[in-house]
This record gives structure tokens, C-alpha cells and sequence, in this order.
């Protein structure tokens, strides 16, 4: 495949608006669907020779992005399809899966093979591509349990590579490749699922499940009651993309010092908070958002959903500046009250 290929598969002036969960507008200069692996290459060629390497950018499922109402980049859409078993031992299965695959429709895809362990994360939006990079995690559960290894393209050197769980360098919503991952695209992700498999209730919304099983053991929940039960939690908790836009949660629980913890404690007794391994405390974001009255309301075309205080929601025709002003006044209030710092987990791409 060569270069002039490529070019004639170039669309301009593309409209992203269904390309991101938030549903904004916004459209790139230069966009290009890629759906073949060795298409790459070719890529990487088209790229350089047209001096756009360091204008291009990679675009998933687009839920973890605001994006501007004029992209003036080269969008590479990863589109890449696949899944295959590629190794069954005795305590574990290898699944690799292309980064393009819908990440709820994989995990649902595994749990009708039973290769069980991703059930904790599922309904979450976006790509298989787009899981390591922001070290995605719901119900105690993270990529970085059960990623083996992520092949990467690097449109830099034209070769694929491959990074180890720990060259990933995952951490809470964080990765290598959110702060060193320019010019990488992720081609695969193979996962090191657990086999026998034994249900994770930590939480609250799952530790219900034990209700429904003899003797309230974990031994005799399964997968598929997980999965449910994630999912009917999720859809309860979360809105639909699909009928009003938006990121998921959007922004990080924050995470502050014994000292702080305590000194909050003594002024809201009933902070939720959850100590971490290193002494720090974990606290829940939306609680401080909901403390400080933003549940339920809008400022402009963006507003706070009713329900869940930590996600924003596109209420008609919101555009990335009206989520900025929204996500701003809602970091200020809450470190004016608080002295927390909120940090958004979706990135506004300029």
C-alpha cells in the first residue's frame, strides 16, 4: 500500500460530532478511517511527506475528550477490528483484541467465551485502544490487572512495538501513554484473564449480589451476575450517551494528605474518604461537587446531570468552551470550600 493510497482515502473538513460521546461540534481539517493494520505504514509515509506528523491525532471512541469546534489536525479514527484467543493455560487465558473494538462489546464478547475478569469494567465507553491509555477502572477493578502487554505503531520510527504491563507505567486514570504516547497509535491489547475466575465485590452496589447466593458466599456468584449487576448499577448511575452527551465521570477522585484528610474530617464528618496504601485518602468527587450545590444545574448549554454529580451532560448544542466554563466553576467552588484541586479525567483537545 503506498502513500497516494492513502491519500485518496483523506477526508476534509469532516464533521466529528458522531465521533465523541459529548456530542459537540466539531470538525477536523483532515480526518482518515483507518481500518486495516497494514495500512500503517503507509500512513506514517503520507504523514511525513506532507510535514502533518506533528499535527495528527489519534481519535477512539471519543469518550474522554472535549473536542474544539474546529480541529485543525490530521484525526486518525482507529478502527481496527479484532479479537482472538491467543494462548489457554492452565490458571489463565491470553485474549488479544484490536484497539478499535467497542471496550463494552469486548468485555460482553468474553464473558460468552468465558474468559471471565473484565465483568467490573463493564458498560464503560470507548475503545479497547483507549482502555490502557487512561488506565481505565470501575468496582476495584483497573486495566492494569489484567493487561499482559499493548502493541503500539510509532508513526516516528514506521515499527510496532510492544510495551509490558510495566513499561505501561499504569497508575490511578494514568498511563505512559497519556504523557509520553505522541506519535503512538495502539494497535492491540492482550489481556491476562484469570482462570478459575472468583467474583471482586468490594463495593457496596456488588456486595448486594450476595443476597441472591447461598450462604452469601463470593464463591457462588458468577460472571454473568456481575456483569448484570455492573451494568444495571452503571445505567441507573450514568446516562446514556446516546440520549444526552457526555464523558462519564469527569473528574478524578481526588486524592489529598493524612493531614488534609483530617483536618476536612474535622468540619464534615461524614467526608467519604478511602486510605490508600501509601497513607493518603481518596476522596469521592462528587460528594464535594453535590456539597457544593452543582447537582442538577446548567450553565448555558452544559448543565451537571440530576443524578450523578460527577458527570457533566450536554443539555442542547454545547460546544467545548461551554464545558470548560462549566468544569472551571465547578473546581473553583470546590476548592474554595474544600482546598481540593479537581482535575479532569477527559482531555480538551486544542
Amino acid at each position: 500500500m503506498s502513500s497516494s493510497t492513502i491519500a485518496s482515502s483523506v477526508s476534509y473538513n469532516q464533521s466529528l460530532s458522531g465521533f465523541n460521546t459529548f456530542g459537540v461540534s466539531s470538525f477536523a481539517e483532515q480526518y482518515f478511517d483507518l481500518k486495516e493494520k497494514k495500512q500503517l505504514k503507509a500512513l506514517a509515509e503520507y504523514l511525513v511527506s506532507r510535514s502533518l506528523l506533528e499535527r495528527s491525532f489519534i481519535l477512539g471512541g471519543g469518550s474522554n475528550v472535549v473536542l474544539p469546534q474546529r480541529l485543525n489536525q490530521f484525526v486518525i479514527h482507529n478502527q481496527l477490528k479484532g479479537i482472538e484467543l491467543i494462548a489457554e493455560e492452565e490458571d489463565y487465558f491470553l485474549v488479544r483484541a484490536a484497539g478499535g473494538e467497542v471496550w463494552h462489546d469486548f468485555v460482553a464478547h468474553c464473558l460468552e467465551r468465558g474468559w471471565h475478569g473484565l465483568e467490573n469494567l463493564a458498560l464503560i465507553p470507548g475503545t479497547v485502544g483507549a482502555a490502557p491509555v487512561q488506565n481505565i477502572g470501575a468496582y476495584g477493578k483497573e486495566i492494569k490487572d489484567v493487561c499482559y502487554e499493548v502493541e503500539v505503531f510509532d508513526f516516528n520510527s514506521k515499527a510496532f512495538l510492544t510495551f509490558t504491563n510495566e513499561q505501561c507505567h499504569f497508575a490511578y486514570r494514568d498511563s505512559y501513554f497519556k504523557h509520553d504516547g505522541r506519535g503512538l497509535l495502539i494497535v492491540s491489547v492482550t489481556f491476562k484473564l484469570p482462570r478459575p475466575w472468583r467474583a471482586q465485590l468490594n463495593y457496596p452496589d456488588l456486595q448486594k449480589l450476595l443476597e441472591t447466593v447461598e450462604g452469601a458466599n463470593p464463591e457462588h456468584v458468577t460472571a454473568e451476575q456481575v456483569f448484570n449487576q455492573v451494568c444495571s448499577v452503571r445505567r441507573y448511575k450514568l446516562p446514556d450517551p446516546k440520549e444526552i452527551g457526555n464523558a462519564g465521570s469527569f473528574f478524578k477522585n481526588p486524592i489529598v494528605s493524612p493531614e488534609h484528610h483530617e483536618q476536612l474530617v474535622s468540619t464534615h464528618a461524614d467526608l467519604p474518604s478511602y486510605k490508600q496504601s501509601d497513607g493518603r485518602y481518596k476522596l469521592a468527587a462528587a460528594w464535594l461537587i453535590d456539597q457544593c450545590g452543582w447537582k442538577g444545574r446548567d450553565v448555558g448549554r452544559a448543565g451537571v446531570h440530576h443524578r450523578q454529580a460527577l458527570v457533566l451532560v450536554n443539555r442542547a448544542g454545547a460546544v467545548a468552551e461551554d464545558i470548560r466554563q462549566l468544569a472551571e466553576a465547578i473546581q473553583q467552588d470546590v476548592y474554595a470550600k474544600f482546598n481540593v484541586c479537581l482535575e479532569p479525567e477527559p482531555i480538551f483537545v486544542v
